[in-house]
């Protein structure tokens, strides 16, 4: 496991069974909304002694109709990333979505994410391995989990070991996605996987061009990943959601944050005292 990898907390956690956090807005609205989310959740995983990762993307690219929310600038997002990480001291993970791009991005952030549309993309892939940084290749709703060990292969054979692979659901017909929970073992013999919580309970492609979501089951899904021995869950969280500027159908209400995180730690206690006769 290279250097990078290591120093991350989220390590010590996959050595110690135990699951770290992936959580933050979808999209970097302003720099008061930002720091906000990032103070409530360093805080509360802090307290909860969870390792914690910001995740925010600095644009959108992938949007459904061409009057969405895309971003704010990239270069001021970005460095609104870098200063949630400064000032509470926790690691930032951003998309991207050009291999022009991954150079820019990295001076601001230490993960680096594929976004799961463009996770075959060869010249994404390599120019992310590239910067050194950790890798996150998100599994494409179209792939199996066994096929994405020739995405991680691609980080790998660039020189750079430090890969995560996120789990986010497959598409179920037109507009739904399921979770296939057996593919969380088959992607583990590749890389730490993560369970994409929020973008698996999207129901995308709606007639309105704005994605839906059934956040209900948000802590359902994430129950069932813990239990299934995922190395970290990734959340989209909001103090508003309904307002979000995307994304709000499937994400986390903030304020549910810490008993749901308290919860699944325990269900991660039995799972880890559990036995086999």
């Amino acid at each position: 496991m290279n250097a990078n990898l290591k120093g991350l907390p989220l390590i010590q956690h996959i050595d110690s069974g135990n699951f770290f956090v992936m959580a933050g807005p979808c999209v970097i609205e302003g720099e008061e909304m930002a720091m906000e989310i990032g103070e409530r959740l360093a805080r509360i995983c802090d307290n909860l002694e969870l390792p914690f990762i910001f995740k925010g993307s600095y644009r959108k690219a992938n949007r459904s109709r061409i009057d969405s929310f895309c971003g704010i600038g990239d270069e001021k997002a970005l460095k609104i990333l870098e200063k949630v990480r400064r000032e509470f001291g926790v690691p930032v993970m951003t998309d991207f979505h050009s291999a022009a791009e991954a150079e820019m991005a990295a001076q601001y952030v230490d993960i680096l994410q594929i976004p799961a549309f463009l996770c075959r993309q060869t010249d994404l892939l390599t120019a992310g391995a590239r910067t050194g940084k950790v890798i996150n290749i998100k599994k494409g709703q179209f792939m199996s989990p066994e096929s994405m060990e020739f995405a991680v292969k691609k980080v790998v054979d660039s020189g750079n070991s430090n890969v995560l692979l996120t789990e986010r659901g497959t598409m179920m017909g037109y507009n739904d996605l399921v979770v296939d929970f057996r593919g969380i073992p088959v992607m583990q013999k590749f890389a730490p996987v993560i369970l994409d919580v929020t973008h698996s309970l999207q129901q995308p492609n709606q007639a309105s061009g704005v994605t839906g979501g059934r956040p209900q089951l948000i802590e359902t899904l994430a129950r069932a990943g813990v239990a299934a021995g995922v190395d970290g869950l990734f959340l989209e969280t909001h103090p508003d959601p309904q307002n979000a500027k995307s994304d709000g159908a499937n994400m986390l209400q903030i304020d549910l944050f810490r008993a749901m995180m308290q919860r699944l730690k325990e269900i991660r206690k039995v799972v880890n005292g559990f036995v086999e006769e």
